[in-house]
């Protein structure tokens, strides 16, 4: 499992220290459409911001998107449409963990290629070095078996991802997307096959997101090497992308699938026939070599 704080470290034991990450850049506005923001979010259980403390959710009345805003300069650059991409994410949700978020440049570009690695169930990690996750992986006492389940402050790394998420306005988030729909197709053409659009890419990274089941009851790992493994072969056969997604825990699953419906709906993107699986490689493509 890919996951640098999904380590096998016994219970009671302090884990060994780890490097400080990056520290957040000053305070600014936010960074991408609602939709990178989604992606953002949904892999956050590999990237979650780390933050020392995290307020109680709050209710949020997300902010009317302006549909009559001006358009883009037809010659605009990926990197230079960063600061209007901002202004337009900042209207979907005054929730001021978002604004902290993402605050990153060449916001197109992420995002797109996020989207790309998510359709392809691969882990968009490249696009997101700039998060990590709060806290360390914790799990439960070992059974006799050998296995020990997630434990509950696991999940509750990711609960303030979850939160941001939930507050976002995806009617609004139709109207920014399609303000920035040129800037999106700029930046996918350049690493897309040709003739595939992003409409269709897109609407298989959600596709495949939604397809990931909702754990009932305690999820069972069990060490192998320096990190822990599902025990549920159905589990641990999931995609890099999907097990992103599954480490977040059952409640912030359901709410984020419900917030990809909410989007998928109001774009109107198209639902993709399920691809058959394809054969797992010798290494688990949700580990990682070592621990880090």
């Amino acid at each position: 499992m890919s996951d640098p704080n999904f380590v096998n470290q016994p219970p009671g034991i302090p884990p060994p220290p780890q490097a400080e990450p990056p520290k957040a850049p000053s305070r600014g506005k936010v960074m991408g459409i609602l939709i990178a923001v989604m992606v953002v979010a949904l892999v956050a259980s590999y990237f979650g911001l780390k933050r020392q403390s995290e307020p109680a959710p709050v209710a949020v009345t997300p902010a009317v998107v302006d549909a009559g805003v001006a358009a883009l300069p037809p010659d605009v650059s990926l990197p230079e449409s960063d600061g209007r991409i901002r202004d337009l994410v900042g209207k979907l949700s005054v929730d001021p963990e978002l604004a902290r978020w993402l605050q990153e440049r060449d916001l197109a570009r992420r995002f797109t290629s996020s989207v790309n690695n998510i359709a392809e169930g691969e882990s968009p990690r490249a696009s997101l070095l700039f998060m990590a996750p709060p806290g360390p992986f914790q799990v439960g006492a070992s059974g006799a078996n050998g296995r020990s389940s997630i434990a509950p402050l696991s999940y509750a790394r990711y609960d303030q991802v979850a939160r941001v998420l939930g507050s976002l306005d995806a009617a609004g988030a139709a109207l920014v997307y399609r303000e920035l729909k040129p800037l999106i197709d700029q930046a996918y053409r350049e690493i897309a096959p040709p003739g595939q659009s992003f409409e269709a890419t897109f609407g298989r990274a959600i596709q495949h997101l939604l397809a990931v089941p909702v754990p009932q009851g305690p999820v069972e790992v069990e060490p192998k090497g320096a990190l822990y493994v599902y025990a549920a072969p159905e589990l641990e056969g999931l995609s890099r992308a999907q097990k992103h997604l599954l480490r977040m825990g059952p409640g912030n699953i359901r709410l984020i699938q419900a917030k990809l419906r909410e989007v998928r709906t109001s774009l109107n993107l198209p639902t993709p026939e399920p691809r058959a699986p394809e054969a797992l490689p010798d290494q688990d493509p949700g580990q990682t070599q070592t621990a880090e």
